[in-house]
Formats: C-alpha cells, structure tokens, sequence
C-alpha cells in the first residue's frame, strides 16, 4: 500500500476559462506548505491567479513558490502563524498589495487524537485559534476588500471534513472545527446578498501529511495495523477504497471559486466516497 504523498503536475490541475481568473485577482491560500493548501496554491497559481501563500512552515512555503513557478503561475509566500491576530492582519494586508483579493482558501489546519476526557487545554485553544477563528478573523478582513472591487465579487472556501457531518471517536476538537466552518461558510453567506460567497469543501481522508501522520497513532490506540487503520477505520465506511489525493481535492475548490459554481452559496461539496450518505 502506497502512503506516500502524489507529485503534483500540471496535466492533474482542473483548468479553467473563467474572466475572473486573471494575474490582477489576489487568492489567499492558507496551509499552502504542504498537502490540500499547496495542491490548491498550486491550482490557483495556474488558473492565472496571483497567489499569497500563507504557512508556518517556511521552508515548504518556499518550495510551493518554486513548484508554482515551475507550473507558470505566480505565488507569493507569507510566513505567518494564524493563532496571531498580527500575522493574520499582515496576511491580508501584504495580499491588498498585490492586487485585488477576490478569493480566500482556508486550509491551515492540524490533528489531535485523544478522548475528550484526555484532550489538553492547551491543544484544544490552539486547534479553535488555528481551524475557526482564523478562517473567521480572515473572512472579517477580507470581506470588505471583495466589495470593494469592481463587481463586488469574492469568493470563501473552507476546509470542511467528513468530520464536519460525522463525528469520529478520539477527535473531538477537529470534529468541533469542522462543524464550526460549514455554520461560518453559511453565515458569511446569509449576510453576501449573493455577490460574496462562501461554502465548505467535505472530503473523507486524503493522502497529506495530516492524514497519513495520525495512520501510527490510531494503529497504537485501537491495536491494530497500519494498513487495517487505512483499509478497516479511515476507508471503512467508503465505497470507494482509495484516499483522496491534493490536487483532487484542490481541483474542487478551483471550480467551487470559479463562475461555474455561481450558486453554491453556503452550501457543502460533499465528495467523501460515500462514507457519510452510504450505508
């Protein structure tokens, strides 16, 4: 069983033909060093947008920069740690700088496994600062950018999970988050009278650094093989038996923020192999 992470290539990335696709639209990419956010980054990039990658992690921030070159798109990176108001805050002010901010991506994001009764404190705060209330305080700071623009336009994805639908055991917290995004991705559209938008993406596991680090933990707690965590808990439940992979993923949240999907308006793309609709 292959967990290795896919190589990203060109040929992989959904292309599309959309006016707002074009070098002067800002898309903010958060998580953008590694797995679902530099899959997107690097879909964006090479729909012709300009990119402001966001990442903790500053070494593979650099290399999705150099890896979006190599695809003929333009991304800049940003160091910034999202549990900071001030990082959060030169996020979208370096991205105004750019060019106009149309999209935002909300990706950044961790895994905790412990029972509630377990669970730190401390992660608990950092997992809400991190998966919710960035992806809000984000969201505030953008919102009056997009309408600022010429059309008025803008678009807000966030990370959602099967896990924003299901709860599984021993992951309370990232359950919370998710649940957390689709009531954001909602309000956000309540409030958008149909010009900013918002909606959640929901996929079940996908073959990133998030999802393929916690496959030797869950083996410890519940006593079984790497592989039968992957094939028995994590794809149980899917009738289709093959994780995800990034620029799958990414290739959703292209048309999800394209014209074409002018009517997901709070709504959540579901693609999850049937875990949460089948039974």
């Amino acid at each position: 069983m292959d967990l290795s992470e896919p190589v990203i290539r060109l040929k992989d990335i959904l292309l599309l033909e959309d006016p707002l696709f074009n070098p002067g639209h800002i898309c903010i990419v958060t998580g953008a060093g590694t797995g679902i956010g530099r899959a997107a980054a690097l879909a964006a990039a090479a729909n012709k947008l300009t990119v402001l990658g966001a990442d903790i992690n500053e070494q593979e921030g650099e290399k999705t920069t150099k890896m979006a070159s190599e695809l003929g798109g333009q991304m800049h990176f940003l160091k910034a740690d999202l549990t900071a108001d001030a990082d959060i805050e030169n996020v979208i002010a370096e991205a105004s700088k750019l060019g106009q901010i149309k999209y935002l991506i909300n990706i950044a994001g961790i895994q905790h496994i412990d029972p509630v009764e377990n669970f730190p404190m401390e992660k608990y705060d950092m997992m809400q600062r991190l998966m919710l209330r960035a992806p809000f305080y984000l969201s505030r700071l953008a919102i009056p950018y997009m309408k600022k623009s010429s059309d008025g336009i803008g678009v807000i994805a966030n990370m959602a999970s099967v896990h924003g639908h299901i709860t599984t055991r021993n992951k309370a917290v990232y359950n919370i988050t998710k649940f957390g995004l689709r009531g954001l991705s909602q309000s956000i559209s309540a409030e958008g009278e149909g010009k900013i938008r918002s909606f959640t993406l929901s996929t079940g596991f996908v073959k990133t650094p998030l999802a393929l680090n916690q496959i030797p933990a869950q083996a410890r707690q519940r006593g079984i093989s790497q592989e039968k965590v992957v094939t028995d808990v994590m794809m149980g439940q899917s009738r289709v038996k093959e994780m995800m992979t990034p620029v799958e993923v990414a290739n959703l949240f292209i048309f999800g923020i394209s014209q074409n999907a002018k009517y997901l308006v709070g709504g959540d793309m579901l693609f999850d192999g049937g875990m949460v609709l089948t039974y």
